[in-house]
């Protein structure tokens, strides 16, 4: 069923106080100008925290993903840190296989120990190939059984164009990622792993004496850029998974097979720049905050406070957010038992009458199956309404 007529107001109410003191009064046409043309194979930008897909090319297109495999790599790696399998200052020994390892490099040595940390350096900002086989190895005892966490992690975040066969990115026949599924990773490493992410930030690192400089050249144009990675392969031509913010804005753009690095960067800061000129996201409801009221049936109570579980984002045309509109639908049966987090309906936010984002409401209590006769009256009320 639907909420009452008055919690539905207060959804409307609220939403419109919030625009107010964003200072957004004047409505108009809604025109949002076309994506820029991107010389590439395919393309994807997402805004980071609604997830609205602002442009795109061929998203799902499975091409080889070159170094751009590394940002997975890293993301496995930080898991194990998460999870206490790992420590920063643990020692790696550097195996012939990881040393032989051909294309970028950290330039560790054969039996040399190294520091996970540095490792992880070695990848994030060198894109060293040794090192990542070198981590991969440790991790897991071997590539490919490393490579098998890869998929793992690829499928729990619904990367459903994705198969990894190496830690590297180097060329394998069955070894492929898409645009969308590279953005779905970059959002996951950003929003799980701030304090490492820091580190796609650095400009250059040192390691035995030599300096290397990170090949994201974005990092020296636009201050708001702060990652993510670069990759290249004869295959996979240029690539680039490129992260921005600006204000409370965050944008993630990929860019698979450009001509050159020079076009990588160009494409994705031409993506960048047209979702931060012409959309803007803003935070509408605060997770666990109460947002209405839904009647229970056959419960000790028969009042449920509704919410939403995380924090909801909008990400609109610029200038639009007055006309956007909230409704909160509720399912038309709320029978008791009720656990907390339960979800029990929809908020939905649309605009010229376009669904743009869809959550789900939850119970933000429990609620027990009421007596006996509560639940006798509650049953005959529920045949009533059918």
């Amino acid at each position: 069923m639907m909420l009452s007529f008055r919690a539905t107001v207060s959804l409307f109410v609220g939403l419109f106080l919030w625009l107010a003191v964003q200072g957004v009064y004047a409505a108009g046409p809604i025109f949002t100008p076309a994506a820029p043309s991107v010389a590439a194979s395919s393309y994807y930008l997402m805004d980071f925290n609604s997830g609205r897909v602002l442009a795109e090319k061929d998203p799902d297109k499975r091409v080889a993903p070159a170094s751009l495999t590394k940002i997975m790599t890293v993301y496995v790696v930080f898991r194990e840190l998460k999870a206490g399998h790992l420590t920063l200052d643990e020692k790696v020994t550097i195996s012939q296989n990881a040393w032989e390892t051909g294309g970028s490099k950290m330039f560790v040595e054969v039996n040399k120990q190294v520091a996970i940390e540095d490792l992880l350096q070695g990848v994030v900002i060198q894109s060293g190939n040794d090192a990542s086989v070198a981590l991969a190895e440790h991790v897991a005892g071997s590539e490919q059984t490393f490579a098998t966490m890869m998929n793992e992690q690829a499928s729990r975040l619904g990367m459903a164009n994705s198969n990894f066969e190496n830690a590297t990115g180097l060329p394998m026949p069955n070894h492929y990622s898409s645009a969308h599924d590279l953005a779905i990773l970059a959002q996951a490493l950003i929003k799980e792993f701030p304090d490492y992410y820091r580190w796609d930030s650095q400009k250059e690192f040192t390691y035995n004496g030599i300096t290397q400089q990170n090949r994201n050249q974005l990092l020296w144009r636009d201050a708001s850029v702060d990652g993510v990675k670069t990759g290249f392969t004869d295959d996979a031509g240029y690539c680039m998974v490129a992260s921005a913010k600006r204000e409370d804005m965050r944008l993630i753009a990929v860019v698979m097979g450009a001509a050159s690095p020079n076009a990588r960067a160009n494409e994705s800061q031409s993506l960048l720049n047209y979702g931060f000129r012409f959309f803007e996201t803003h935070r509408l409801y605060e997770a666990g905050k109460v947002l209405s009221e839904a009647r229970v049936r056959k419960g000790e109570t028969s009042k449920l406070s509704v919410g939403v579980a995380e924090d909801v984002f909008v990400t609109a045309p610029r200038k639009h957010f007055n006309e956007l509109k909230a409704e909160s639908q509720v399912d038309k049966a709320v029978l008791a038992p009720i656990n907390k987090g339960d979800t029990v309906g929809t908020l939905n936010i649309t605009l010229a009458g376009e669904t743009i984002l869809s959550k789900p409401l939850v119970a933000m209590d429990s609620i027990a199956e009421g007596g006996f006769f509560r639940r006798l009256y509650d049953a005959v009320v529920v045949m009533l309404e059918k």
